[in-house]
């Protein structure tokens, strides 16, 4: 059955991810005061010129409309209808990542979160946004990590072994149209990115910057703006009741290495274009 924009499957009760889906919109204010906890050690957020890229409940672009321009862009025009709740205005854009409808050197800023995974054309994408933003800006970055073994136990958006390891089209052949059957005729099936293959796409034009240790000292202070789903959530308690977060704080690094090659769960990265 495809999924149609009046009905969307992330609105769905009946969906076998509505409780997770629903907790991240849920959570959509703190996961933007998280990115801008972020983004303020690099930059001060005043003054900006902000593009919320795949913006989803708007949580980010409230955060950051206080002290900036923003704008939020998104693909479906239901999540930004959702968006005029928040008591803050910003322009709201229903676009494709593929053709962002800016000047070349607009935006200071480029908030993109869980999004890249879902893109198809992906060379497309990253040669749009590296158009649209100015020299010394920023791009914050968030995504989950194939290769990590947290990942290949539970994979984040279907929470089974194996899946963060598939591409897309077998996703699609093998999982999908047997157990998941509404998701099948979706273009956005998640293909995850190793550590490697972002430094491969960002290092010509970006300096990469990690945020694993700062994200982890916040996962196990209760920052809920970080984990939403419930494999991740018992894992946590699991390490806090055994005293573990104390080891993984102590352990946990920013740089291009094993840990965060091979157990990091989540990438947090800010991007400055060169």
């Amino acid at each position: 059955m495809e999924v149609k924009e009046n009905t969307p499957a992330w609105l769905s009760k009946t969906h076998p991810n509505y409780s997770r889906w629903e907790r991240a919109r849920d959570l959509s204010i703190e996961r933007g005061r998280f990115v801008y906890s972020i983004v303020s050690q690099i930059v001060s957020p005043v003054s900006l010129t902000v593009l919320d890229l795949g913006s989803g409940e708007g949580g980010t672009s409230e955060i950051f409309s206080k002290n900036n321009f923003v704008i939020s862009l998104d693909l479906s025009l239901i999540r930004l209808r959702r968006q005029c709740n928040s008591y803050l205005i910003f322009p709201k854009i229903n676009a494709s990542a593929l053709q962002l409808p800016f000047a070349d050197n607009s935006f200071n800023l480029i908030v993109i979160q869980d999004v890249i995974e879902h893109l198809t054309e992906v060379p497309d994408f990253y040669s749009e946004i590296k158009r649209i933003l100015k020299n010394d800006g920023l791009i914050y970055l968030s995504t989950p990590n194939k290769l990590s073994l947290v990942n290949f136990l539970s994979d984040p958006h279907f929470e089974l072994p194996f899946v963060s390891i598939i591409k897309r089209k077998s996703i699609k052949k093998y999982f999908l149209k047997y157990f998941r059957k509404d998701d099948y005729k979706r273009s956005d099936i998640a293909e995850l990115f190793s550590l490697d293959n972002i430094i491969n796409l960002f290092q010509n034009d970006f300096q990469i910057s990690l945020f694993t240790k700062f994200s982890v000292q916040e996962l196990f202070k209760g920052n809920k703006g970080i984990v939403w789903s419930s494999f991740h959530i018992k894992l946590i308690a699991f390490c806090q009741f055994f005293s573990l977060d104390r080891l993984l704080i102590k352990i946990t690094n920013d740089e291009i290495g094993i840990i965060n090659k091979y157990f990091t769960p989540t990438f947090y990265l800010v991007l400055k274009k060169l």
